[in-house]
């Protein structure tokens, strides 16, 4: 970790990578910002358009288009680059051709003596962080992956939507592999210190069945957005944003991302998505919380299917 001054370097400014860096400038979040991409005119061309937006920023902020060497001063890489899944395409189709990105871009990173903590945002994020943390060499706390955050996010909006109860007073998770095989931990799942079942008692017309379709529309949300819109971005840049904050201001913050399992939940040697403590060292700690017996079965499916798909880029 460097001086006083934060920088964020952005690799990769898609959708995902040029909502995230339209966030962080918005929220004043760090002191100096660099965007890297193959495309070296779209990201001037965002250097410039919100380098003009900071009369109206909350902080002043740096933001240029850079290269590699800046990584040497950076305290966060945040990976975005990589191809975007298409329509009727599973996050995990694209394992093999972004592993190849991947490991061409942390090798210029790491050319370049970067000593910070890698975010990764590009899917599948968990089977890439495991790439970035083995092909880095890494400490397992310094390699952070979006996880479930967003759709930790979606879960908890849906719920506070359901209720009629604000979403930020929600506390509910998603665990696993950001994807198919992701769960629901119900058991867990409170709102003012009340769970679930016992807000569902007092819902009139509750049924059983609104609590199935409200998770099938979490973990299906990525499939309707990309079918109307293309992609997903403004969701999951503003999740990223709030992981950032967690970092750059040693918050302690419990967020659902994608960890390193040594152990927890009776796993090893994977990144998959649990709450977890987040600090300006990264990750803290894996918080494990207490599952019943159906969600450990569907976790464990969940990381089965995971390592599965990983088997050809380990080879």
């Amino acid at each position: 970790m460097k001086g006083s001054v934060n920088r964020v370097v952005l690799v990769g400014t898609g959708f995902v990578g040029s909502s995230y860096a339209f966030a962080i400038l918005n929220q004043g979040v760090t002191e100096e910002l660099v965007l890297i991409d193959l495309n070296k005119e779209k990201s001037e061309g965002d250097a410039m358009d919100l380098n003009h937006g900071l009369p109206f920023a909350p902080v002043p902020t740096k933001i240029w288009f850079g290269d590699y060497r800046d990584c040497r001063d950076a305290d966060l890489v945040v990976l975005c680059a990589g191809l975007n899944q298409k329509p009727g395409e599973t996050r995990l189709d694209l394992v093999e051709k972004n592993t190849k990105i991947f490991k061409d871009i942390v090798d210029e990173i790491m050319k370049n003596d970067f000593n910070g903590i890698f975010i990764i945002a590009t899917n599948p994020v968990d089977i890439l962080t495991y790439v970035v943390w083995k092909h880095s060499g890494f400490p397992k706390g310094r390699v952070i992956g979006s996880g479930t955050i967003l759709d930790t996010a979606r879960f908890r909006f849906l719920l506070g939507d359901y209720f009629d109860v604000d979403t930020r007073n929600i506390h509910a998770y998603i665990i696993g592999e950001h994807g198919d095989t992701e769960l629901p931990v119900w058991s867990q799942a409170v709102i003012a210190g009340k769970g679930i079942s016992e807000w569902s008692q007092m819902k009139k017309n509750f049924k059983q069945s609104d609590l199935e379709e409200l998770f099938i529309n979490v973990r299906d949300a990525a499939y309707h957005i990309i079918k109307r819109k293309g992609a997903t971005y403004y969701g999951i840049a503003m999740g990223l944003v709030r992981l950032t904050k967690a970092i750059l201001e040693n918050q302690n913050s419990v967020l659902t991302v994608s960890s390193y399992l040594d152990g927890e939940y009776g796993h090893k040697d994977i990144f998959i998505g649990v709450p977890a403590i987040v600090n300006r060292s990264g990750i803290r700690e894996v918080v494990e919380i207490n599952l019943n017996e159906e969600e450990k079965k569907k976790f464990d499916n969940s990381v089965q299917v995971l390592k599965k798909t990983m088997e050809p880029i380990l080879d």
